[in-house]
């Protein structure tokens, strides 16, 4: 199943975008302004006029981020604004691409094994969009029809001096721009235009894939499950009904995800191991205060929701998605080991197929990462792409 969106392979500064920016424009005012200085309603406002952005532009979860990993970067955060007004954020940060102690608080830069994506020194000053390490898509916080001229604002403000700038970059590393993402086409207008004046090098590459299923309105779990491959459909058929022998099958969000919070390590941690978010380490440590931020910042009435799944009383599995009237973005989940004679990780997105169809949602996004289960439910890659500008040596 590798059927996509187009994705440019290369970057043609004559687009459309570009003729749109190049008609005068009034200048547009930037300002670096940390996150701690931008209110909530102004950053969610703002990221709300771009159809592309989803839970992870959200301030809650950029946020929660900075709460838990702080330390690891440098806030970069641009606010670009129209006189008085406020017309888009950048949420940016910088560090290098290799920080000391990045294994062991999880903050290294995941990618598809796969990718073969153009290598950056370790010790080069990046900047990246912010909360990357953890976020699956990122994009620029404003309305599209404004990106041609924000990017541009954005592009010449990074343009900057050494001497213009607290930071000198070496590489602007922007990761999990969707493929047909207009904030893509726009950055890669603005830095294209000036590759060769300003001595730059950019690259625009698929980074990764998130499988995403699109599930049929009106359908029955049944009905969804008699659309998939003969194989795939039994075993999912046979499995359920293994589970369903032993008593109800109910996946239900925790009315306390605070308070679950634990059972969810717990169980996560009984199927990652050390290989996990939260072993008994810094970076456990520092994942421990990202997922209790995010659910203090984006739980109760918001997107962020913990589940359980439980067969015959007994719980068995755990996720954690975002939930928005279009989609559920699966983001983690842990299980027991002890309960394997249930497949519960295939019971468990049964269940959460079902939910979805009762809801009437009709995307059900992987998020990244082509691990072969995905694509027995029927997903369908969607690439995400890396902006990549660098100096040359003599600069």
């Amino acid at each position: 199943m590798t059927a996509e969106p187009a994705c440019p392979d290369s970057v043609d500064p004559s687009g459309t975008l570009d003729q749109a920016s190049a008609t005068p424009q009034p200048t547009l005012r930037v300002e670096q302004v940390a996150i701690d200085g931008i209110d909530r309603q102004t950053w969610d406002g703002l990221a709300s006029r771009n159809p592309w952005a989803t839970p992870f532009s959200s301030w809650g979860f950029h946020r929660a981020w900075w709460d838990a990993y702080g330390a690891n970067a440098h806030d970069e955060t641009l606010v670009v604004s129209d006189g008085d007004e406020p017309i888009a954020i950048a949420p940016l940060m910088h560090r290098h691409e290799i920080e000391p102690g990045d294994l062991e608080v999880s903050t290294r830069m995941r990618q598809a094994s796969t990718a073969q994506l153009t290598p950056v020194p370790d010790s080069a000053t990046a900047i990246f969009f912010g909360a990357s390490y953890h976020a699956d898509y990122a994009t620029l916080l404003c309305g599209t029809d404004d990106l041609p001229r924000v990017a541009d604002a954005m592009v010449e403000h990074l343009r900057a001096t050494e001497d213009e700038r607290r930071v000198r970059w070496d590489a602007v590393d922007l990761r999990r721009l969707r493929c047909g993402d207009p904030a893509a086409e726009a950055l890669a207008g603005a830095f294209g235009r000036r590759e060769m004046d300003a001595d730059w090098t950019l690259n625009l590459e698929r980074e990764d894939v998130c499988p995403v299923v699109t599930l049929p309105d009106g359908a029955s779990l049944d009905d969804y499950l008699a659309t998939l491959g003969k194989k795939a459909r039994h075993e999912i058929r046979r499995k359920w009904r293994r589970a369903e022998a032993v008593g109800e099958i109910r996946l239900d969000d925790s009315a306390d995800p605070l308070d679950d919070l634990e059972p969810f390590i717990e169980l996560h941690q009984k199927r990652w191991g050390g290989e996990g978010l939260f072993p008994a380490t810094e970076g456990g440590r520092q994942s421990r205060v990202f997922f209790r931020r995010m659910f203090e910042l984006l739980g109760g009435d918001g997107p962020l929701k913990l589940a359980f799944l439980r067969v015959g009383g007994r719980r068995i599995a755990t996720g954690i998605h975002f939930e928005t009237p279009e989609a559920a973005l699966y983001y983690n989940a842990g299980v027991d080991p002890d309960a394997r004679e249930l497949s519960p990780g295939v019971v468990m997105t049964a269940a959460y197929v079902r939910r979805a169809l009762e809801r009437r949602i009709r995307r059900l996004d992987f998020l990244r990462g082509d691990e072969p289960y995905k694509y027995e439910w029927g997903a369908v890659d969607e690439p995400i792409q890396r902006l990549l500008v660098r100096r040359t040596e003599s600069r």
